[in-house]
């Protein structure tokens, strides 16, 4: 049976990660942490996941549990405040834009006048007239 402590430590799937890890070192001929007397391990019948959970119960694995805890900030918490414009407001916004690509077509144009290229119909669809 596990001592209370450990069992207050450690949540139940903690507890079964370490004892599997553990185990699994263990089966692959792992030196074992803690001397246990040859009656005992015939006892056991050499189960790793009993030496393990023996192992686990005496407080010598050298492994350690990292829990991430939330971040109680204010920045998470703060609401975003977006911007109410209104439609007339947009529709200002927009002729102004205008105003400004008709007054410095270049700055605003992809290619160079000079470079223009006319596009061609796709697939040989004529034009109608």
């Amino acid at each position: 049976m596990m001592k209370p402590k450990i069992k207050e430590q450690f949540t139940k799937y903690e507890i079964a990660r370490i004892i599997g890890a553990r185990a699994l070192q263990i089966a692959m001929d792992a030196p074992f942490l803690v001397k246990i007397s040859k009656d005992k391990l015939e006892e056991i019948r050499y189960d790793a996941l009993k030496i393990a959970e023996y192992e686990f119960e005496e407080e010598v694995l050298p492994i350690t549990i990292h829990r991430p805890t939330p971040k109680k900030g204010r920045d998470k918490l703060a609401v975003i405040k977006e911007e109410v414009v209104s439609d007339e407001e947009l529709a200002e916004k927009e002729k102004e834009l205008e105003k400004e690509i008709v007054e410095n077509p270049e700055e605003y144009s992809l290619t160079p006048e000079e470079e223009e290229i006319e596009l061609e119909p796709a697939n040989g669809a004529e034009e109608t007239q």
